[in-house]
């Protein structure tokens, strides 16, 4: 049978677009649509962002083609997501715009339900990977009340310089392997305990945020502390983050927590896309038996919890004596080049740049929450 892009449209033209009374081809959706034999390729822009929607979307488009053109027809769909702007250019009621860092264009928080984890050494690993990559790259080392940082950077013993910009006087990042760097560690001595209330401890990183000079970022990591709490949520309402990646390692305790992890990304007030998941010490394989793999802390539970809440999975780090090693005396593991590990943050670091794209591609914008309590467990936004 020859297929008619005629025959398609019209098939299309019973369907209805999410959130809109018009049909498809009626209301535009429908933009490119290419046959070749038996295989149709089409374009479809929605603005919808949600992924019940897309998925809804692809199914009504495979079902109507096959029913009503050729049942044995070969259907890719590409759905892009376009949401409309707001009238005037103005933001809804209910939300609010956070303050723009110049130059920053992509902002990705790091983070873990459970302590312990390895969620700043991924973190410093991936930085200095993204700056392998050709791009600029700044780290926020979050953790106030346990900032590693400057140690995994080795530069533990430097201090911030102030810097003049346009009349004003704003901290200068240190500078490690290309990677621009911030952290209270900087400013407390080594055995001093940072012993801070939430507002307190908020301030503080609105000074390493907004009283720096960044420069041309293309990745700004934050390095988040353990949990859901005061600094979180003042991340996400000091700026807009682009999206979350979460930590874990196999382990049921740590699986509970990076449930939660993710769960606060998507609270409705919160509403931070979750890049994906990253499984830490996912094996150990001891150096004389290169071939064997040993799941201390269980096997790829991770990517289960991936698939179950169904968010990226974007790797797997060995459990592998080196990597501490490379932390402790300040040179991140990755930087060993042509090493399984650093390969392993290669993969990673590709995946994470890459849903960023696609994050960037088919969402709006993130904005800045405002919260002023907490209802329960629900984040409440300022009215």
């Amino acid at each position: 049978m020859k297929l008619e892009k005629k025959d398609v449209l019209k098939a299309l033209e019973q369907i209805t677009v999410p959130g809109e009374g018009k049909n498809m081809v009626e209301s535009g959706a429908v933009k490119n649509i290419q046959i070749f034999g038996d295989e149709v390729e089409i374009d479809v822009i929605i603005a919808n962002p949600s992924l019940q929607a897309r998925k809804k979307t692809e199914v009504e488009i495979l079902k109507i083609i096959h029913k009503e053109v050729y049942e044995k027809a070969k259907i890719k769909i590409n759905v892009k997501v376009e949401a409309p702007a707001t009238a005037a250019g103005k933001p809804k009621a209910n939300e609010i715009k956070g303050k723009p860092l110049p130059g920053i264009k992509n902002i990705i928080a790091i983070a873990s339900g459970k302590g312990g984890v390895g969620k700043s050494t991924v973190t410093a690993n991936l930085a200095v990977t993204l700056a392998k990559m050709g791009f600029k790259v700044g780290l926020l080392d979050a953790d106030i009340y346990g900032p590693s940082m400057p140690i995994m950077f080795d530069v533990a013993m430097e201090k911030p310089l102030a810097v003049t910009i346009e009349g004003k006087s704003k901290m200068k990042p240190v500078e490690s392997y290309g990677v621009k760097l911030l952290s209270i560690g900087f400013f407390t001595q080594p055995n001093q305990a940072v012993i801070w209330r939430g507002p307190m401890a908020s301030k503080a990183l609105n000074q390493m945020i907004f009283d720096a000079h960044w420069g041309e970022i293309d990745f700004m990591l934050i390095d988040l502390p353990p949990g859901t709490g005061d600094i979180h949520l003042s991340i996400m309402q000091a700026m807009p983050v682009t999206g979350a990646v979460v930590v874990s390692t196999p382990q049921e305790v740590a699986l509970a927590d990076a449930r939660k992890g993710v769960a606060m990304f998507q609270q409705d007030s919160i509403n931070v896309p979750v890049l994906g998941i990253v499984e830490n010490m996912a094996y150990f394989t001891p150096e004389e038996l290169p071939d064997n793999k040993y799941y201390i802390f269980g096997k790829e539970g991770a990517k289960h919890l991936s698939e179950d809440l169904k968010v990226p999975f974007l790797g797997e780090i060995p459990l592998v004596q080196s990597i501490r090693e490379a932390g402790d005396i300040g040179r991140p593991a990755a930087m060993q080049e042509g090493t399984p590990i650093a390969k392993a943050f290669e993969e990673i670091t590709k995946n994470v740049v890459q849903e960023v794209v696609n994050r960037n591609e088919e969402l709006p914008p993130t904005e800045a929450i405002k919260i002023t309590t907490m209802a329960g467990c629900s984040p409440v936004k300022k009215k």
